[in-house]
């Protein structure tokens, strides 16, 4: 099966080689016929500490790494 990947925005680089990253995805509602957006918000692993806040990323699943950790940066371009 291969691994998602996801886009979104860095918004937290405070932690040591950790960023959070949210992640918006847009959808029809089922009875309102109305496209709907949510937000969630992934802790991704980056080893060189290179996404400052603010940088569209993207990253992928992978193995859990911590508590909290189960994606990886893979992609990072300024926005």
């Amino acid at each position: 099966m291969p691994k998602r990947v996801l886009q979104g925005v860095v918004v937290s680089d405070k932690q040591d080689k950790t960023v959070v990253v949210k992640v918006e995805r847009r959808f029809t509602h089922p009875v309102m016929k109305k496209t709907v957006r949510k937000t969630k918000n992934y802790h991704a692993h980056d080893e060189n500490n290179v996404a400052k806040v603010g940088d569209t990323v993207f990253i992928e699943e992978t193995k859990p790494l911590s508590k909290l950790k189960t994606w990886v940066l893979i992609d990072q371009s300024k926005a």
